[in-house]
């Protein structure tokens, strides 16, 4: 009988033992599972991929002055070229980047596909850095005068909604017109002109600088469809996946951002001469196509961005550019407002 008693009491003091070490574990595994999901907004990616394009805006300075490198030096920052912003939106598709600068046109189209990104921040409104240049030796003088010629532009780019929209405005129908409007990527369009394969081209900086310093002149500038409420910019797009996970690095990355647009606000001649080897251009050049843009900075992100129940102003801009897009059966729908004011990341800014 006492050892049966003994026997019990072992058997309890085991099973005692075996509980205690289960909840000891079950305790450990929930802890360590809170702590992976409280981590996972301020733990930081092994590396940052950015798609960046050769534009006179904050990124570009940005990168020039090494600034995310020094906020963030365990972390390794890779910078990924791009001649246009749908071949930005691919790379967004395909999960190659993690970061993408578009312009408004290829942004909607995105959008409207539904592609796995968010907009973050507006890094520019284009002016005059995107402009119809022709021969300084042509006959061409107006919109009115392009008929039958050879006008080169980036399809899906800012610049070919600038030209469309310019010759809509100008009631001029380029089929009836006959005028050749060829796809090229900027350093094709510049090829071409040396070659005099073209009569002229529609294009941003600094590509436009070059044709102008090889006999150009300009027509027409982006600054100049402003006014007529024809509007293109320049914006930050990151993916999905990136977003959920690392929230803090795009909040990081915007004071980044604003640091360089600051710098260049503070010190344009400097700003300049680090752009200028970006560009391919002379410090005076750089500062020259710098200032024909409208540089913005996080504290105007704002009024751009709105709030779900408020539109801001870039939700509109899209949705204005995913219309036309439609009409021009570059997407078969564009979506609704909500749909463009969804797809930007209003929270970073209230």
């Amino acid at each position: 009988m006492n050892k049966l008693r003994n026997f019990i009491t072992f058997l309890t003091l085991i099973i005692s033992f075996f509980i205690l070490m289960t909840g000891c574990t079950h305790a450990n595994s929930t802890s360590s599972s809170n702590k992976t999901k409280q981590g996972s907004n301020t733990a930081e990616p092994k590396e940052i991929r950015i798609g960046y394009q050769i534009s006179p805006n904050g990124e570009l300075l940005a990168k020039a002055l090494g600034l995310l490198e020094k906020k963030y030096p365990n972390i390794h920052i890779r910078w990924i070229k791009f001649d246009a912003g749908r071949d930005v939106i691919n790379a967004m598709a395909s999960k190659s980047i993690d970061f993408g600068l578009v312009g408004t046109p290829p942004g909607a189209i995105g959008i409207a596909n539904h592609l796995p990104f968010k907009v973050y921040y507006l890094h520019d409104m284009i002016g005059e850095s995107e402009a119809l240049v022709v021969k300084k030796s042509s006959s061409i003088h107006s919109l009115n005068d392009l008929q039958g010629k050879k006008i080169a532009t980036t399809f899906s780019s800012t610049s070919h909604f600038s030209l469309l929209r310019a010759l809509q405005h100008a009631h001029i129908d380029p089929k009836k017109e006959q005028i050749i409007i060829l796809d090229m990527q900027p350093p094709d369009i510049y090829a071409a002109w040396q070659r005099g394969d073209i009569d002229g081209a529609y294009i941003w900086q600094p590509t436009q600088a070059k044709l102008l310093q090889h006999g150009g002149k300009v027509i027409i500038t982006s600054a100049d469809l402003t006014k007529e409420d024809i509007i293109t910019g320049e914006f930050g797009i990151v993916s999905d996946e990136f977003a959920q996970k690392y929230p803090s690095i795009i909040k990081g990355y915007i004071s980044v951002l604003n640091q360089a647009v600051h710098y260049y606000r503070d010190h344009p001649k400097e700003a300049a001469q680090a752009l200028s080897k970006e560009l391919g251009l002379s410090p005076e050049q750089s500062l020259q196509t710098m200032r024909q843009i409208i540089w913005l900075d996080a504290s105007q992100q704002k009024d751009f961005f709105g709030d779900p129940d408020n539109p801001g102003k870039l939700s509109r801009v899209l949705k204005e550019t995913g219309d036309f897009m439609k009409e021009q059966g570059n997407i078969t729908t564009s979506p609704s407002l909500s749909t463009y004011q969804r797809a930007l990341l209003t929270d970073l800014y209230q």
